[in-house]
This record gives C-alpha cells, structure tokens and sequence, in this order.
C-alpha cells in the first residue's frame, strides 16, 4: 500500500508513519525539516526493514512545494491511504494577533491539505478506492479562548473534509476528519503541561490506523478524541 503522510517527522504524524509501517507498505513522506527526515529514515529503516521508507522535503505552505510533492508520490502509483496532517498552531486572539496570522493559518492548515488532496484525487478516483484521513481538531468543532486564527482554519478543514466525503462517495474513496484534543506535539512546546492532562500521540495514530482497517462497505466519518479529565 502506498501511504502518503505530511508533517510526518513530530507528534500525531511521526505515530502515524509508526503504525502503517508494516511489511510491504510504501511510506512517503514530507516535512519540513530535512534533518528530521533523515533522521527518521535511518530509524525507520533500520526497524522496518521490510518497509519501504521515502522521504522528501516539503513545505506544506508553499503551493508549488506541495504540488512537486504530489507529482513525486504519484510516480509511485495511485495512493491508498492520504494523511493530511500538516499544521501549525498559533495561539492568540482575532482582535490581538499579529497582522498575516489567518493568512497563515489558511495556507498551512487549509490551503496544505486542500492543494495536495486535489493534485491526487485523479489518480485515486480511477483506481476507484482510498481513504483520505485530514488531522483537525477539537478547535475544528467548538470556539475556545485564544483559539483566533487557528480554530478558523481549523473550522474550514472541517468543513473541507464533510464536502469532500459527499463528492466522493460515489468513488468508492473514503474520507475521515480526525478531531483531537490536546495531544502531546510540538505545538505545546514551550507550555509547562502535566502529562496526566494531555493524549500521547499514539492515541491519535492508533484510532486512525484502526479505521483504516475496516471494510470497503464502513467508513468512520469523524474521529472525536478527548483527554480523560476534559479539555485543557
């Protein structure tokens, strides 16, 4: 299987690329970081050996990054498995954030999954099968204080992946919103966070590759995960 993830070297996307490296999977995979990415390769392939590890560096904000990227996994084949996990969080208020903030987040939160999403869609749609996951977030689903830009962004991946789902039904594609809460990432880097208030990673992963699993006839729409002692 052909599994293409984003943001693949930290959090949610780094225990993602964990549990799809299976034997005779193909990971293809971006970041930003080309360090990080070599790092993960040589980890990678020296734990998976029957896992196929290819790795590119991408800039998901950057439209023409994201199009060379799609380009390179098609030369692949067709993608089985799409994780729009690519993000960034920046938290502040609409009426305090600095000026380009909601630019900011559109393009790397919104714009990111959007443009890679339609580049394969063609290839997926004449192999009449696949299954699209886009990382929201709890952010995705209710307001919150110091939410601003990113929770708009967030609330438009949302509705990117229902509009997506119903275009594509007829394709035998399936389409999946994952909502986390506060999951431990490189987004909460810098805040002091008790370890009992907040998800592993692996959490999220383990969810993901689970409703991957299931029939072609069943699709888990949405994905809601929670801390166990509520919000942060």
């Amino acid at each position: 299987m052909n599994i293409i993830i984003t943001g693949a070297t930290r959090g949610i996307g780094k225990a993602i690329a964990l549990q799809f490296a299976k034997p005779g999977n193909r990971l293809l995979l971006c970041s930003r970081n080309e360090g990080e990415l070599l790092a993960l390769t040589t980890a990678f392939n020296k734990q998976f050996p029957d896992t196929a590890i290819h790795t590119k560096v991408t800039d998901m904000s950057i439209k023409e990054d994201v199009f060379a990227f799609a380009d390179w996994c098609l030369q692949f084949g067709a993608p089985d498995i799409l994780i729009n996990n690519a993000g960034q969080f920046i938290p502040g208020k609409i009426h305090e954030e600095a000026e380009g903030t909601l630019e900011k987040m559109i393009e790397v939160n919104l714009y990111s999954a959007y443009r890679l999403t339609r580049k394969l869609l063609p290839s997926m749609m004449q192999a009449k099968t696949g299954h699209i996951f886009n990382i929201c977030s709890i952010a995705s689903l209710q307001a919150y204080t110091d939410g601003g830009s990113y929770s708009i962004s967030k609330f438009a991946l949302m509705g990117f992946s229902k509009n997506l789902r119903l275009e594509l039904q007829p394709h035998g594609i399936k389409v999946t919103a994952v909502a986390p809460g506060a999951t431990m990432s490189s987004s909460w880097d810098g805040f002091e966070i008790d370890k009992n208030r907040i998800m592993e990673a692996n959490d999220v992963a383990l969810m993901v590759y689970a409703a991957s699993q299931l029939s072609p006839q069943a699709v888990v729409e949405d994905i809601l995960l929670r801390p166990q002692l509520g919000d942060l």
